[in-house]
């Protein structure tokens, strides 16, 4: 790598653009404790890894419009994974093979190297003289500011793979290394249209060969496979990866575009990759593309898009579209995956408000509790002495507008409805999921942001992430129960000027 890279024009006019338009944005209209796009449009996290003892999220982004547009990689970093810190935009489709869009990809550090490794999208002339797209694995390898391609990209083609496997869909590689080199798993489609992981190996992250295929969906979850990735866990194995056009089953998974995790465990040695049945990851409206990181103290951290593909709710006068959710801690128990807010989050909150034992009856209606309130906050409720019942907690509230968190314990599943939380256009308002519960008590995790719910129950045993575009000065909590209930109730302030 040269010591100074020279910036092609597309790269140096995004830049350009970005530190000139996301200035104009009022602060006061982001969110608090969420980051978002510096401007135009963001979806799936990318590169979400360890350089030179910070941490890197890039994400897919196109700066100059609030709609999906050709792909560029945003860059911010962070110490505590709650405060962000601005970089300028680290990759533009600016080279040949990838002039249709850098989509989504990984990155590991290697030798005081930053390497990024992304799907370059390019449009072939066939022979007939129609034209299609194609999808490469490319490399770019920086300092952790600035980032060169490879001069002999692509570095992986679809060419390599099985007889039948798509040349079109073939995307989003998951690097990573150990003491043999480098390895890395792409989504595809095989002859049938079904999702499959393609396995590769380098010694130097540049020259790849191809292994075999790690899994196949079968057609059972979904088609294409987005977004792999793959870690250890808890001396376990996970696979996450975010189906295109799934079927609903349930309340387990919904329609349309979702993401779903496996547990199992991996040989590999033999490079053998088992696992058990599939579970949704989050059961919320909006939620995709999760990538994870392993945190310098050893913790498995996750970072997932906040906004689904077949809802767009960014409103009309925004000039930014686009954000993630709170980077959560992941565990394994009882073979699922167990997610938190990650810790540095209590470090901003203020203003705490607590009670003990505190009665909802249900003859008083729509309660409102004296310092329960406000728009950025983290709250938290312990549901005791569960009973047959039914409960809601309304936030984001005035008298206009609310999302509500319906609680039904006759029938053990918690229903999150955003039908009154704003919209001005008819989109999917309410997402279900079954709970489990003792008979002593429930758990409630509840984190409102400017924009945002993300709802953890039982310490993380299910979360559901919804977005809110809800006027900012709609702020109060109500409960409604039809049975009185007794709850502790903490309910803290988030800022990160604290």
């Amino acid at each position: 790598m040269k010591e100074q890279i020279e910036l092609t024009e597309k790269l140096r006019k995004a830049r350009e653009y970005e530190a000139e338009y996301s200035k104009k944005i009022a602060e006061a209209q982001r969110p608090i404790f969420h980051l978002s796009t510096p401007v135009g449009w963001m979806n799936d996290p990318n590169g979400f890894s360890v350089f030179k003892n910070e941490y890197h999220l890039f994400f897919q982004y196109h700066p100059y419009d609030t709609h999906w547009g050709p792909m560029h990689w945003a860059h911010y970093t962070t110490d505590d994974f709650v405060t962000w810190k601005f970089k300028p935009c680290a990759l533009a489709p600016d080279m040949n093979y990838d002039k249709n869009g850098c989509f989504s990809g990984t990155a590991v550090e290697s030798d005081g190297k930053h390497i990024l490794m992304y799907t370059g999208v390019h449009e072939d002339q066939m022979p007939d003289g129609s034209k299609k797209l194609r999808q490469i694995q490319c490399i770019a390898i920086g300092d952790g500011l600035n980032y060169e391609k490879y001069s002999a990209n692509p570095v992986i083609t679809a060419d390599v793979l099985p007889k039948g496997s798509s040349l079109v869909d073939f995307r989003d590689p998951k690097i990573w290394k150990d003491d043999k080199g480098f390895w890395s798993i792409v989504g595809s489609k095989d002859k049938d249209a079904g999702g499959q992981l393609a396995l590769f190996y380098s010694q130097n992250a540049l020259d790849w060969t191809y292994i075999k295929m790690l899994d196949y969906n079968n057609n059972k979850y979904g088609e294409m496979w987005e977004c792999p990735d793959f870690f250890p866990l808890d001396d376990q194995q996970v696979l996450i990866v975010s189906p295109q056009f799934m079927q609903a089953d349930g309340k387990e998974f919904h329609n349309g575009n979702n993401t779903i995790y496996f547990i199992g465990s991996y040989d590999q040695k033999e490079m053998v990759w088992k696992r058990t049945k599939p579970h949704i990851l989050d059961y919320g409206l909006d939620f995709y593309a999760a990538q994870t990181v392993e945190a310098m103290d050893g913790r498995r951290i996750m970072i997932a898009w906040m906004q689904s593909w077949d809802n767009y709710m960014t409103p009309d006068s925004f000039a930014w579209s686009g954000m993630m959710t709170v980077p959560r801690e992941l565990n394994v128990r009882n073979g699922r995956i167990i997610q938190t807010p990650v810790r540095e989050l209590k470090n901003y909150r203020k203003d705490k408000v607590s009670y003990q034992d505190y009665i909802i009856n249900a003859s008083e209606g729509r309660t409102e509790i004296s310092g329960v309130s406000g728009r950025c906050v983290d709250l938290n409720i312990t549901v005791k002495d569960c009973k047959d019942t039914k409960f809601s907690i309304a936030v984001a509230a005035d008298e206009r507008h609310e999302t509500v968190v319906n609680v039904d314990l006759e029938n053990d599943e918690i229903c999150v409805n955003r039908n009154l939380s704003g919209m001005k256009k008819d989109f999917i308002s309410t997402r279900m999921m079954d709970i489990e519960h003792s008979e002593n008590e429930i758990h409630l995790r509840i984190l409102v942001d400017y924009y945002s719910l993300e709802l953890f129950v039982n310490h993380g045993e299910r979360a559901m992430t919804t977005l809110i575009y809800t006027p900012i000065n709609a702020d109060k909590i109500f409960f409604t129960a039809k049975n009185s209930i007794t709850l502790d109730i903490e309910n803290y302030n988030i800022d990160k000027k604290v």
